[in-house]
């Protein structure tokens, strides 16, 4: 009797951990499913660049491996989000007088919803090769798409019918060269980042109605310094700091069991409770460390973040309270980092581009020591954060060269692919095929 009780109680256990395992394998298989199925926010489903999929070309340009060509009406640099076979992404007038969602079928090119979302009565004109009136990147979900314009508007729509279910157009800033940041969404709870010459703040709304969960305001004194500038005045206009505003899109990451909402601001990152607003922890950029665009990225127990016009990465441990700038800074690189394209970070590895002349710098994850540091043939400008695919990196520049390099030690150069087109939007990875969004047009690349 004891043999078969003993036998039972056995028996039982095993059956839990094969239940348990079967569930984890399921969680598992779904999750990567869903990220190779479907890019669904800015630099993909995890927000750091990667993609699972292992058969996109290598060589590929206007006529030689590509499925459909679209063009896209007016100007906008959002990049293309996909859910099952449609794409979104946003456009504007040249004159930002109206704001458009456009979905595209992933499989024929052919557009399915062409929506004007707003008109704006008074729309930002300052600079207008600096930035477009539709650059935020929307974020899909089932059913949902959340198409964002920074002060212009925010909006939830159908992604069936293409009905407008809500939306918000009372969080202002003055942006000074219009809206970056892209919303993400973690729960029921969609996040946005306002960090204008006049106001800085990051707010939560409920994804279902659009109301407001929870708002905090990040205009302190201790962020707004005027560091890099020989006299305060001098990046004033009208009153307004120029040195105040950013571009960054947040991301949300998970540290001890614990969530933490990563939100880079005008210089400073900060992190918060993404359920109640409450401030974590902040780290100080940098002098000059305004104008920060790059998306962090968490590995390694560590979180990247760039900083801006002074161009520095940062490696910060999320373990800290208060201000962590002296404490919890692990390395920190100078020089070669990008203000504009996010990096990608590899096994343990750090990809980055630079915004001009085309350098490509790979480093160690750990450590930040350097391993190579090369120039592409093709030279160029670089304002698309680079996307990786089976071990090669996709970069692609504003003079419509999408170069491919091995995620590798060495450097090694696989293909440049010219394209009679200008980059500016990153690429999306979905199913078999890479979709790069130019200036006028969507291509859909694939063998």
């Amino acid at each position: 009797m004891k043999h078969l009780h003993f036998s039972l109680i056995l028996f039982a256990c095993l059956a839990v951990i094969a239940v348990v395992a079967s569930a984890q394998d399921a969680a598992t298989k779904k999750v990567h499913t869903e990220n190779k199925d479907n890019w669904n926010q800015f630099r993909g489903p995890n927000g750091n660049g990667k993609s699972l999929r292992t058969n996109l070309p290598l060589e590929f340009n206007e006529t030689n491996n590509i499925r459909w060509k679209t063009p896209i009406h007016d100007r906008g640099w959002s990049s293309p989000v996909v859910w099952g076979k449609q794409i979104w992404m946003t456009t504007g007038r040249e004159d930002g007088t109206q704001l458009f969602a456009i979905c595209v079928d992933l499989e024929s090119g052919e557009i399915i919803h062409d929506i004007k979302v707003f008109d704006v009565a008074d729309p930002q004109l300052e600079l207008p090769d600096m930035n477009s009136h539709a650059t935020p990147t929307p974020i899909i979900e089932e059913g949902r798409v959340y198409v964002h314009f920074g002060t212009y508007g925010t909006a939830c729509l159908d992604t069936k019918s293409g009905k407008k279910l809500w939306e918000r157009r009372d969080l202002n800033c003055d942006h000074r060269v219009r809206a970056g940041s892209s919303p993400i969404i973690d729960g029921d709870s969609l996040f946005l980042a306002f960090d204008g010459v006049d106001v800085q703040f990051i707010v939560a709304l409920d994804k279902k109605t659009g109301s407001t969960l929870w708002k905090r305001d990040r205009g302190d004194a201790a962020m707004l310094r005027p560091e890099g500038i020989a006299d305060a005045e001098e990046a004033a206009i009208d009153g307004k700091n120029d040195n105040k505003k950013a571009f960054a899109t947040p991301t949300i990451i998970e540290y001890e069991g614990k969530q933490q909402l990563i939100s880079p601001a005008a210089g400073v990152t900060y992190s918060y409770d993404p359920k109640s607003g409450e401030e974590l922890w902040r780290v100080h950029h940098p002098r000059r460390g305004w104008d920060s665009s790059c998306r962090p990225i968490f590995e390694h127990g560590l979180v990247y973040l760039t900083t801006g016009i002074a161009r520095h990465l940062l490696a910060v441990k999320p373990s800290g309270s208060g201000d962590v700038t002296e404490t919890h800074v692990a390395w920190t690189v100078k020089g070669r980092t990008p203000q504009i394209p996010s990096p990608l970070v590899i096994d343990d590895l750090v990809f980055m581009v630079s915004d001009k002349g085309g350098v490509v710098s790979c480093l160690e994850a750990k450590s930040g020591e350097e391993v190579w540091r090369e120039r592409l043939p093709s030279g160029g400008n670089y304002w698309a954060s680079p996307v990786v695919s089976d071990g090669k990196i996709y970069i692609s520049s504003m003079k419509g060269v999408v170069s491919v390099v091995a995620a590798t030690r060495d450097f090694q150069l696989l293909a440049e692919n010219l394209f009679e087109a200008s980059f500016i939007a990153s690429p999306a990875i979905t199913d078999d095929a890479l979709l790069l969004r130019s200036t006028t047009h969507l291509y859909c690349i694939a063998r």
